[in-house]
């Protein structure tokens, strides 16, 4: 590799050169080896070396789609001894890729026996499976022999093998192709045959076709494993124009033994008593079917779905996935969209048309092209292979013509000829003398066997020659007129959009293009199914669910049975589906989700367990979070401030800190506030007593509030809110439940931040409301 020659350099075999210099010279050449014969496919064939060497070693065996099956050994033993010589490993992993109908959307080769399957198994070993070509390798393949491509020596110069395929096949886009070199990588889907030839034609005919136009019949990527594209046709569009971009592929949900036409294309299967089930009928490409199922029952397990029971693979020759729901009163498209998020039922496929392009004459370069280019370059390189066969099949007719014209002079001119090959020692050169022959056209003569000298066979040679002329005539004119080569080339298109027409089984269009609609957000809350329960909070924190809503009873705790030395705190009825606002005094609010909570067959668990509550806090509330409910927190200090609940729902274990709290000040009053409240009542432990319109307090999310009431000694006792008109209640004590209402409160009713006067008589002692 290095520049130094043989003989300058130092007997002891030690060069003395700059490591840097040496190693980027010796990196750049390995790169560019990476690139141009290993991992980018040619734009003319969509071929790399090895695909490419395999496929002209399996027709060099006769290995063609009506021959029979030969062991894959002998092929892979044939390619890395003549032309390729890497691992068998690699070669044989290659040519059981071109096999594979779930992985190519054209197969290259017909395989026989275990060649892997959708799952993620690997093929059986070589020495098991059998192959041969397929009819579109053969279609790839034609015109090896009629001088449409270079040859070039093998790596040990003892074969020769093709330097491309010439075949009218687009495989390129057909059956695309990956695959990552040195700072560069390529991306291809495949394709389409007819929208590959529909939109060839269109640049074919006409240069300054737009891509719009184009995009008009090539509608995007056709995989194998068929599936759904999502994303916008602008979206698929400005990947096209521009070379680089990605595509959102999902897999299908389709029942096929649903009885309505809307319940088939939505993949839901009714079952008796109102139950249903979704199938999945095909998957993004790429994507083993194993593996997406273990995603699924993962998913299950780790309860990220807990709307969905069970999944079953039912699986022939078929994807047939079936997911069985919660219950009936699932949302399907909300188990689509959550599988979509939560598993590979939607993937991303990059689109990187990076090709390797010799049209520049410069060698093989490696290029990103848009559609509109890859096409132009991919048309002018079969108008080249057209016009090498043309030139090809003149060359053979021209020599044709010089022999049948010298045996028509034999013919015309037999018993001299017979005379000369009897009575001259040296023929040859008298006969080329006498009839002005060449020395090909005597040669021929002279190999001729006695039973064509029959006159029927000069009928056929003056025959022959007509036709050849006449043929001869019309590759002339098709090889000087490009607009003859154009329509050639249309007419051969045709033929090969016909045979991979829509209506054909390997020519159908698999992968629909369905733009979703926007993404619809969801959060697990969702995915839970509501039902009726009862939360418990005892005083030393420990938390409880029970099923349905429990009556609390006259003390709003119930009758449930605590730990010894424990008691009742909090009890409120809500769903499943509701989130618990937990308020330390601390200031700090924690979240708990009504699901998740243990049963209240036993005492429950610590609260503490799952929430990262510090040890001197207290719990002073327990409120069902609703949309918009509005707080009325209130400190020691006689501080406090409205917040609104949806401010509050902590994402964290560690809660989230609401009032700001200095010095001893803790958090004591945690309300909430009525729709129809417009009032605040204040009561301090001095037993003085303050009223104040509502709006005087601020909406806050975090912070430490206003003044509510001034004390001179002590702090806030109670505040809670009310309406005005209603006037002020409190319970009274004794038995039952009676209360008692002053209505007349004006002269309490003051400017926020008052000292207060005291109560109306009857006030509870414990200045409590």
């Amino acid at each position: 590799m290095s520049t130094i020659e043989d003989d300058q350099r130092p007997e002891d075999g030690i060069i003395a050169e700059p490591f840097e210099s040496a190693l980027s010279e010796r990196y750049l050449v390995y790169a560019l080896s990476t690139i141009t014969a290993r991992s980018l496919p040619d734009l003319r064939d969509g071929l790399k070396p090895v695909h490419r060497r395999l496929l002209w070693a399996m027709r060099a065996m006769k290995l063609t789609h009506d021959s029979a099956f030969k062991k894959s050994a002998r092929v892979v033993g044939d390619v890395i001894g003549k032309y390729h010589p890497h691992g068998d490993v690699a070669v044989y992993d290659a040519m059981v890729r071109l096999a594979q109908p779930f992985t190519l959307r054209y197969p290259l080769v017909e395989g026989q026996g275990n060649f892997g399957n959708i799952d993620g198994d690997n093929a059986a070993a070589y020495r098991y499976t059998e192959c041969r070509l397929t009819r579109t390798a053969m279609t790839l393949m034609e015109g090896l022999d009629e001088g449409t491509v270079d040859f070039i020596p093998t790596y040990n110069g003892e074969e020769e093998e093709p330097e491309i395929v010439p075949g009218i096949f687009p495989n390129l886009l057909a059956n695309g192709a990956s695959g990552i070199a040195v700072g560069m990588a390529t991306s291809i889907p495949s394709h389409n045959v007819a929208e590959i030839v529909d939109a060839a034609e269109l640049v074919l005919f006409n240069k300054d076709v737009t891509h719009e136009e184009l995009m008009g019949v090539f509608k995007g990527p056709d995989f194998a494993t068929g599936g759904l594209i999502v994303d916008s046709a602008d979206a698929i569009s400005q990947a096209y124009e521009t070379g680089r971009g990605s595509f959102r592929v999902r897999g299908r949900f389709y029942a096929a033994e649903a009885e309505k036409e809307e319940d088939r294309d939505a993949g839901i299967e009714r079952q008796k008593g109102g139950g249903w089930q979704l199938v999945i009928s095909e998957i993004p490409y790429q994507v083993p079917k194993g593996k997406l199922i273990e995603q699924i029952a993962q998913a299950i397990s780790d309860k990220k779905l807990p709307i969905l029971e069970d999944v079953r693979d039912e699986s022939d020759e078929q994807i047939r996935i079936v997911l069985i729901p919660r219950s009936r009163n699932v949302d399907p498209e909300l188990l689509k969209e959550s599988l979509y998020k939560l598993t590979d039922l939607e993937t991303r496929f990059g689109l990187n048309l990076n090709v390797l392009d010799a049209s520049g004459g410069a060698g093989r370069t490696p290029m990103v092209m848009g559609l509109k280019e890859l096409l132009q370059k991919w048309i002018h390189s079969q108008i080249e292979i057209l016009q090498r066969r043309t030139q090809h099949r003149l060359d053979k007719i021209a020599a044709r013509l010089e022999l049948v014209e010298g045996y028509i002079i034999a013919f015309l001119n037999l018993d001299r000829v017979i005379e000369i090959i009897r009575t001259e020692d040296e023929p040859k050169p008298v006969m080329m003398k006498e009839f002005n022959l060449t020395d090909r056209q005597a040669e021929a003569i002279l190999n001729m066997r006695l039973r064509s000298l029959r006159k029927l066979e000069e009928m056929q040679l003056r025959q022959e020659k007509d036709d050849l002329l006449k043929e001869q005539d019309e590759l002339q004119k098709l090889l000087d007129s490009p607009a003859r080569q154009r329509t050639r080339l249309k007419r051969d298109l045709a033929a090969l959009r016909k045979e991979y027409a829509e209506d054909t089984a390997i020519g159908a269009r698999r992968t629909r293009i369905e733009e979703a609609a926007p993404t619809v957000e969801f959060s697990m809350d969702a995915m839970i199914e509501k039902e009726p329960v009862t939360v418990i909070l005892s005083k030393k924190g420990w938390v409880r669910a029970a099923k349905g809503h429990v009556d609390l009873g006259e003390d709003g705790c119930g009758d449930f049975k605590y730990k010894e030395g424990d008691e009742a705190a909090y009890a409120v009825h809500c769903q499943t589906t509701d989130k618990i606002l937990l308020a330390g005094d601390d200031g700090r609010f924690f979240t708990l989700g009504a699901d998740k909570l243990p049963s209240a067959r036993g005492f429950g668990e610590p609260v503490r367990n799952t929430l990262d509550i510090e040890a001197s806090a207290q719990i002073v509330a327990m409120v069902v979070h609703e949309k918009d409910k509005q707080l009325l927190l209130a400190s020691t200090i006689g501080k406090g401030f409205v917040a609104v609940t949806d401010e509050l729902l902590a994402e964290t274990r560690k809660g989230r800190q609401v009032a700001n709290l200095k010095g001893d000040a803790k958090l004591s009053v945690v309300r909430a506030v009525a729709p129809e409240h417009d009032h605040v009542a204040v009561v301090g432990e001095n037993r003085k007593l303050v009223v104040f319109a509502l709006d005087e307090m601020p909406v806050m999310t975090r912070g430490q509030g206003v003044t509510l009431q001034r004390y001179r000694d002590g702090g806030l006792s109670d505040a809670t809110t009310l309406k005005l008109e209603d006037g002020l209640s409190w319970t009274m004590g004794g038995k039952g439940d009676r209360t008692r209402t002053e209505n007349e409160i004006a002269m309490w009713k003051v400017a926020r931040g008052a000292a207060g006067r005291l109560p109306p008589t009857g006030f509870p002692k414990d200045n409590k409301f």
